[in-house]
């Protein structure tokens, strides 16, 4: 139980590392700021991190901004090469194009140019559930039954366990971190009758992301002035205030594919908003074990900016 507790420990501390670099994608980190994020020892936080992570530090931080960075060129037109390039922190628009074209094996301006050619399917985000047939999938979105809106919102405090991996085996794992995330959260006092909900952000887009490094976090909201217990292996994050798009959805959980592809294909291009800088999640409104029908109240969040038409 020792051993257990420790590498949850370990996990927490790495885990708010890359909370840090995802809040501030357009620095540039040294070895010591992260390192004392940690709270490890600079002479041993590298191999820490990719222990953790399977990932060296450099290469990770190197890949979160260059799969954002693609993920900017797909969808902000608004955005110029060299505008994405200094938005993601990088010193000038050539160390960016040749870093980009090391992982990516294309040009910036190449990768922009083929997703627009092919933008038929640029907006599908849901990659988690590939069981679901094109047929099902157009049968929801002739049949929806849901509504849509934008909203403005203030900025929400949750406590949450991360879960890195393809999608299949987090629905496997889902149910044991749901029951470790409440059993943590009861025993601090963290639970607000009729008032937490809980919900799964997703930091990485599938369709830039490999699966393996695919990261989500299963959260509790919390109140804001709730401390969490930093000997536990819960930790904090705030989801930022700002504009949303929401759906609200009654469906079965293999649909929830159809849902995002729904919402990113035929809300979204025509709502004169693109995505911003902030990840999307899903909020649960019911306990879907106890629905008669086995179906899910949930609300799908996607943070949005008004589209800017003078693309370069």
């Amino acid at each position: 139980m020792e051993h257990y507790a420790s590498k949850n420990e370990y996990i927490r501390r790495i885990n708010k590392v890359q909370d840090y670099i995802e809040r501030n994608t357009s620095q540039s980190f040294t070895l010591e700021e992260l390192s004392n994020i940690a709270g490890f020892s600079k002479y041993h936080f590298h191999r820490i991190f990719k222990a953790i992570t399977h990932e060296s530090l450099l290469q990770y931080v190197n890949r979160f901004k260059l799969e954002n960075s693609a993920r900017l060129l797909s969808h902000r037109l608004d955005m110029s090469i060299t505008d994405i390039a200094y938005h993601m922190g990088f010193t000038d628009s050539a160390v960016f194009s040749r870093s980009f074209k090391h992982l990516f094996k294309v040009s910036p301006n190449d990768y922009r140019k083929n997703y627009r050619k092919n933008c038929k399917e640029q907006y599908n985000i849901s990659r988690y559930n590939l069981g679901v047939s094109d047929m099902e999938k157009k049968e929801f979105k002739q049949n929806i039954e849901g509504n849509v809106e934008i909203v403005e919102m203030d900025k929400m405090k949750v406590a949450y366990l991360r879960f890195t991996g393809a999608y299949n085996k987090l629905a496997v794992e889902f149910p044991k971190l749901l029951e470790r995330l409440f059993k943590s959260a009861h025993e601090q006092n963290l639970i607000e009758a009729n008032k937490t909900k809980v919900l799964s952000i997703y930091h990485d887009h599938p369709e830039f992301t490999s699966q393996d490094y695919s990261k989500t976090s299963l959260c509790i909201t919390i109140p804001n002035d709730a401390k969490v217990d930093e000997n536990s292996d819960l930790c904090l994050m705030e989801i930022p205030a700002g504009k949303y798009i929401v759906g609200h959805f009654y469906i079965q959980q293999h649909l929830y594919s159809a849902i995002w592809d729904y919402i990113y294909e035929e809300w979204l291009t025509n709502s004169g908003y693109v995505p911003s800088d902030s990840f999307p999640f899903e909020m649960y409104m019911n306990d879907y074990r106890t629905d008669v029908n086995n179906m899910h109240l949930v609300d799908i969040y996607l943070p949005v900016q008004p589209l800017s038409f003078n693309s370069k």
